[in-house]
């Protein structure tokens, strides 16, 4: 049995269609009649993150439908792609060339096969031991000594966050759980709370927003915008306790470490791009930004929600 031969989901699934068109619709209509630069911003705004919500549904289906062996693809290229957005931003010399081969051509096709095969004692650790020391040694052994310890650390931290992190999403497809095998129905709670979280910090914090969280860093981000979209993630998490482990409450505040975690990485990787003087990672979406700018907030909760929920529920 598939999650698209619960009731339950298709009715989900088509909520969800059926808003997003509305949306679609409501983005096209605000853009035409904009009248303001501010009023632009946010058309385009809505524009985006209903793009993205398109771009997650069809991704889920189209992995649900092909199996796990297509997932782990699914997030490879997606790792991939931020990947080469985030080592874009980073000064790297020509020593550093068989480093960044390995990190994309090795690293980050090991890390997923070790995913599609369930082998989590070498998943948990391949990136944070195995990858961290070819990074260092490797860029050691080209001789050049010039910004080592900023290269070493950059080229690192973008394949912690690209593909290590982001790979626990994947794996969220393995975990045994006792009496639940739906397991594509975690990723789906966890695209959920994150994608409808990041909608509703903006929405509440264009109504209501007033205290900057880190003005310098994120001028949008509100700490009534961050409160306004935890609750309605919360809501949103509790009332789909039904297809997940967990009870109505475990799902609140599953969904509430959820969203504190992805307002962390939506703040660090915006804290990254002002460091690089630059607006987006990337263009992917033509005047959107890049695959990273869509998918911080997921990169920092999936690790997160996977160990939580393996910790807590799962066979281990």
């Amino acid at each position: 049995m598939t999650i698209l031969a619960d009731p339950k989901v298709r009715y989900l699934l088509g909520a969800i269609v059926g808003l997003l068109l509305v949306g679609s619709i409501a983005g096209r209509l605000l853009q035409r009649r904009a009248q303001t630069e501010n009023a632009r911003a946010t058309a385009d705004n809505l524009v985006a993150r209903t793009r993205a919500w398109w771009a997650m549904i069809l991704a889920f289906v189209g992995a649900e439908v092909a199996g796990a062996g297509a997932s782990a693809i699914l997030f490879g290229l997606i790792s991939f792609a931020a990947l080469r957005e985030m080592l874009t931003l980073t000064l790297t010399r020509r020593a550093d060339h068989h480093t960044l081969f390995a990190v994309f051509f090795l690293a980050t096709p090991i890390q997923y096969w070790l995913v599609y095969t369930r082998s989590y004692g070498l998943f948990a650790i391949f990136i944070p031991v195995y990858a961290f020391l070819w990074v260092c040694i490797r860029s050691t052994v080209a001789g050049d000594y010039k910004d080592y310890l900023g290269r070493v650390a950059k080229i690192y931290f973008a394949l912690m966050i690209a593909v290590y992190f982001l790979s626990h999403a994947a794996a969220l497809l393995d975990l045994d759980i006792p009496n639940f095998h739906q397991n594509i129905n975690l990723l789906f709670f966890l695209a959920i709370v994150v994608q409808f979280s990041d909608v509703m910090q903006y929405v509440w914090g264009k109504l209501v927003g007033a205290h900057k969280v880190a003005p310098h860093i994120s001028p949008n981000k509100t700490w009534e915008g961050l409160i306004g979209g935890a609750l309605s993630a919360a809501a949103a998490g509790t009332i789909l306790w039904w297809m997940t482990p967990f009870r109505p409450w475990q799902a609140a505040s599953m969904s509430l470490l959820i969203v504190a975690a992805g307002f962390g990485g939506g703040i660090v990787m915006s804290a990254v791009k002002r460091d690089a003087g630059i607006k987006d990672y990337g263009r992917l979406i033509p005047g959107h930004g890049g695959m990273m700018d869509r998918i911080d907030s997921l990169c920092f909760a999936a690790p997160v929600f996977f160990h939580l929920t393996r910790y807590f529920f799962a066979l281990r």
